[in-house]
């Protein structure tokens, strides 16, 4: 029987293996690399090893470090997690060879699967070697790993050799293995999922099917259960397709098999090897604990003959700090607030007041909802994330709500193309107009003495105070008066450093105003405070392309130095943050007048990469 786990993972799937260990009474044991010291992971754990050093090639990805962390904790047993060493069959190895229970498929399974060249060719498919025009478009993808690193579509045979290396980089920065390969990209299709569970004697269970098809840089965003709209032919086609490939390896454990659905055909892509981000919606449809399934086949129990029967509907939406206008780029710094209200599951790896580093992938939660119907399901999701307090770095929420409110996903008419048709428009900025209204007469109040209400016996003169909201700057304009606070167009019900109510044409509404530094958020809506007079020193020339996000500059366009010529679009430099590589491309056709960056340096958010003046 285990009774000790070393979870070689971190983050949020470290903490929800935890939870369950902590259920059973099984004792945990964290791993965490330097930048993780205080990460919440390791601080709900019983016990925690350091990995010296940062990023995950040294920590995360050593699987003899982590085999020796177990062996010291005392540890009887390992989970993987997802991502990192979880579809690596050495790493699994060398765990049952240290004596250690390996809470996984056996190494042989992985070795089929995880490679998903190889798995391709188990089922029958070949992956294309020598690409033509008539082959476009085409995707470029990672052999081993997931999550949509590694991976590129490709509409111009001009851009496959360039895209063969950064799919490759990013690969090997994941996953520690470069290897890469080309497929057939299926424009507009439907991705569907089928969760595997495989006992060691010869039961496998195919728990329903799931539909992840919002995606953004192949990476899901929103993921249900089960797949909404599936003829009952094409829903069995597709569980029975799943049962024959993990009989195929003769697989044990939980699993996934992964296909792309279009015209009424499955076309198979992977067999994942572990247990996916979205299995919370497969546990709350059938009322299991994928976890405590994984341990208990660990441990030599039988399944079940039949899965438990499924009930209702469940929908899983990823909060990530990203900025999704702006190439969903990641986004660094302190998560003061996080919280979900509602009848939904949160699972997370933060709590209030943890750093959101660049090592590591931004998801900061996913938030699961649960109804009798989809329909009830989506407005309870959305309803959730809409009144969430989330004070930190910008995150994917607004556009969360937005998706699930879409008139194509709640008729479940949605593929993979989705947010290329609709990313505009659900990114737009809708910001409340009265949010620095409300923002300014908070603060007014909270720098007021007790006892002085501020006005006097002559006319006030009408106070103003600016804010950065959505991008663009606001001035919010209050008279102090006899009768209090006062602004043009508006009635002030109440205003404190806490609240203000606000009466607009008749309805008063309410501002919850929370201030961290300069950081302002009233309700849902983030601003930040300007000073009176601007500081000269953060003006840059015109032109000027700063780094969006804190990370390393990889490389350099080749041959590319200060006045050089370059066109509007053309790479300039590559970045690296959490994992995935960022372009930053001129914004204009002219001369680079300034490149004071070079491979390997580290940047932070706002740092000046190049300087571009138009022709």
């Amino acid at each position: 029987m285990i009774t000790s786990v070393l979870v070689a993972n971190r983050g949020e799937i470290a903490c929800r293996v935890f939870r369950t260990c902590h259920d059973l009474g099984i004792r945990t044991v964290a791993v965490h690399s330097d930048a993780d010291a205080n990460a919440f992971h390791a601080r709900v754990a019983d016990v925690s090893v350091r990995l010296p050093w940062e990023t995950p090639a040294d920590t995360y990805l050593r699987g003899d470090l982590i085999v020796k962390a177990a062996a010291a904790a005392g540890a009887d047993a390992v989970h993987p997690g997802y991502g990192f060493l979880s579809e690596n069959a050495a790493f699994a190895r060398a765990v049952q060879e240290a004596g250690l229970v390996w809470i996984g498929p056996p190494p042989e399974a992985i070795e089929a699967m995880a490679s998903k060249t190889r798995a391709k060719q188990l089922m029958g498919i070949e992956p294309l070697t020598d690409v033509t025009e008539a082959d476009l478009p085409v995707l470029v993808k990672a052999a081993a790993g997931g999550g949509g690193r590694g991976m590129r579509v490709v509409r111009h045979l001009a851009d496959l050799d360039a895209e063969l290396a950064a799919a490759r980089a990013e690969a090997a920065s994941a996953f520690g293995d470069g290897e890469v390969f080309v497929e057939p990209y299926v424009e507009n299709g439907r991705h569907v999922e089928v969760q595997i569970l495989a006992d060691t004697h010869g039961t496998i269970q195919a728990l329903g099917t799931r539909d992840c098809s919002l995606q953004r840089r192949h990476q899901k965003v929103i993921e249900e259960a089960p797949a909404p709209g599936l003829s009952a032919a094409l829903d069995e086609e597709v569980r029975a397709l799943a049962v024959r490939a993990a009989r195929a390896v003769d697989y044990v454990g939980a699993g996934t098999v992964e296909f792309l659905v279009a015209d009424g055909h499955a076309h198979f892509l992977e067999m994942n090897t572990r247990l996916q981000v979205e299995h919370p919606v497969t546990e709350t449809v059938f009322g299991i604990d994928l976890v405590a399934e994984q341990i208990r086949i660990a441990e030599g129990h039988p399944l079940g003959a039949d899965p438990p029967p499924a009930r209702g509907h469940a929908v899983e939406a990823r909060l990530y700090a990203e900025d999704p206008a702006c190439d969903w780029s990641p986004q660094t710094g302190t998560l003061h607030r996080l919280s979900v209200p509602g009848a939904v599951r949160l699972d997370t790896g933060y709590t209030d007041g943890d750093d959101i580093g660049v090592h590591y992938d931004p998801m900061l939660a996913k938030v699961v909802a649960h109804a009798p119907t989809r329909a009830e399901a989506l407005r309870r999701l959305a309803s959730a994330l809409e009144r969430a307090e989330i004070h930190g770095p910008v995150t994917n929420r607004d556009l969360l709500v937005r998706s699930l409110r879409h008139p194509e996903f709640t008729a479940a008419r949605m593929d993979t193309g989705f947010y290329d048709r609709h990313l505009p428009g659900l990114t737009e900025p809708r910001p409340d107009p009265h949010a620095p209204l409300a923002a300014a007469l908070a603060d007014a109040r909270a720098r007021s003495r007790p006892g002085f209400g501020g006005w006097r016996n002559v006319p006030s003169q009408a106070q103003t105070k600016r804010y950065v909201m959505a991008g663009k700057e606001f001035e919010a304009r209050y008279r102090h008066t006899r009768q209090g606070l006062e602004a043009d167009g508006v009635r002030v019900v109440h205003a404190d450093a806490r609240l203000v109510i606000l009466d607009v044409d008749g309805v008063e509404r309410k501002y919850e105003v929370t201030r961290y530094g300069d950081q302002v958020y009233v309700n849902t809506t983030a601003l930040t405070a300007l000073p009176r007079f601007p500081d000269p020193a953060t003006q840059h020339a015109p032109g000027s392309l700063l780094a969006p996000m804190p990370g390393t500059v990889v490389r350099v366009a080749d041959g590319l130095t200060a006045g050089a010529p370059v066109k509007a679009g053309e790479p300039l430099l590559w970045l690296e943050a959490m994992k995935m590589q960022h372009k930053v491309t001129a914004p204009v056709t002219g001369t680079l007048t300034s490149l004071p960056v070079s491979p390997g340096q580290q940047v932070e958010p706002g740092m000046l990469l190049a300087v571009v003046q138009q022709a």
